[in-house]
């Protein structure tokens, strides 16, 4: 679930906080606005977030069914070829912890590289959103993914401010070497 997310009205940011800090805010401008479109994003994806205008938090997440619930456990089908079942199965605590761990290896190995791309991502879908229309939007995306902070933030200056700014913020992990 979302854990902070932003709102827009056109390019004037009206509430960044926790979901339903923002779904409060958003119902508040649209009874004030009724007319006016509200875009809200996931701060961690830029992924839209779409709040329910009568009055409830974004949907909580739904109950678990049978298994593991406190470890967040989830049974799903895993395709390998009959030597990686062998060699899965000749590793102490079986396939399961084997898999766990060369998981969470991977996963720590992408940290680097993976926060970069999720703050890419994230920043080109808000500001694809917000200002794919803006002056030198297509030069901003361009520095993005090229890694260039000062392109970036060129190609960003005409922006609206609030957009410029939110853009930025999520942008600055993919310039963190």
């Amino acid at each position: 679930m979302t854990e902070t997310c932003t709102a827009f009205i056109g390019a004037r940011l009206i509430a960044s906080g926790s979901p339903a800090e923002v779904a409060a805010a958003v119902r508040a401008a649209q009874a004030a606005e009724p007319h006016a479109t509200v875009l809200a994003f996931d701060d961690d994806t830029g992924a839209p977030v779409e709040f329910d205008p009568r009055g409830d938090a974004p949907a909580a997440e739904p109950k678990r069914g049978p298994g593991r619930p406190k470890l967040g456990v989830s049974a799903r089908e895993v395709t390998l070829l009959p030597r990686h079942w062998e060699w899965l199965a000749a590793q102490p605590g079986g396939a399961s912890v084997t898999l766990r761990k060369l998981v969470e290896a991977a996963r720590r190995a992408d940290e680097g590289p993976g926060r970069i791309r999720r703050a890419q991502e994230a920043a080109y879908r808000v500001a694809t959103a917000l200002a794919g229309d803006a002056a030198l939007y297509e030069a901003a995306i361009r520095a993005l993914y090229a890694g260039d902070q000062a392109g970036f933030a060129s190609a960003t200056e005409a922006w609206p401010a609030d957009v410029r700014d939110h853009v930025r913020k999520l942008a600055g992990p993919a310039f963190e070497g």
